[in-house]
């Protein structure tokens, strides 16, 4: 039988601020397709987590590989290549450029990627038809809903077909309703990619659409029985 793919492998990670511990010691692994919520309140790590899986932070001590890459041992220039191709981001607070249409805003990732122009904006057109954000494409963020905001957020993460997306608190800037629409929409779009999802929140209406879900509290990691 084959071993499934690890996308995300952490050994004895520590991240230590100001001689504090906000992870210690943790062993975590996430297969590749694999929905995957890391849960915990405010203010415990679960951000830290996911700057450390992005690239974005490194670890006081251990080894994290991404794909199959040590990323302890790529420069500034690698870990940026590898964040623009095979990484993408959706955040709380959507992070869109304001001075960007809708359009570009998913267009950037491809250019980003040297993508040939007709071929930008034939993955443009699809994922505005896909999210039904037509209507919308050549708006700037601030004439968008929050909703609106956060499905271009979600079309700009998956526009260069990365192999993980990383998703921290992306319903939490929205109402309870359009979060959900939010929430179904990210999970049926990795799914249907066989993306790799690794979400943050403190919500439970995330909890019951993934695979496994990691608790995260003093500092340590605990699986939730499924």
């Amino acid at each position: 039988m084959t071993s499934p793919m690890v996308d995300v492998r952490l050994r004895g990670v520590t991240k230590t601020y100001n001689g504090h511990a906000v992870l210690d010691a943790i062993d975590f692994e996430v297969e590749h397709g694999q929905f995957v919520v890391i849960f915990g309140r405010s203010g415990t790590g679960k951000s830290t987590l996911l700057n450390l899986i992005g690239c974005l932070d490194d670890a006081t001590r251990g080894e994290i590989q991404i794909l199959g890459t040590a990323i302890g041992q790529l420069n500034e220039a690698q870990r940026a290549g590898l964040r623009a191709r095979k990484l993408g981001f959706v955040f709380q607070f959507f992070n869109l450029i304001p001075t960007l249409t809708a359009r570009e805003n998913i267009e950037l990732p491809l250019a980003i990627n040297r993508v040939p122009k007709s071929a930008l904006r034939a993955r443009s057109g699809d994922l505005l038809r896909e999210l039904g954000l037509c209507h919308c494409a050549n708006r700037l963020p601030d004439e968008l809903s929050g909703g609106e905001q956060q499905r271009v957020a979600i079309a700009r993460a998956i526009a260069h077909e990365p192999a993980i997306v990383l998703a921290d608190e992306p319903t939490g800037n929205l109402d309870l309703d359009t979060g959900r629409t939010v929430l179904e929409l990210l999970d049926q779009l990795c799914r249907s990619r066989g993306t790799t999802l690794i979400m943050a929140t403190h919500s439970d209406e995330v909890v019951g659409r993934a695979d496994r879900v990691i608790t995260i509290n003093n500092a340590s990691l605990a699986e939730a029985p499924r």
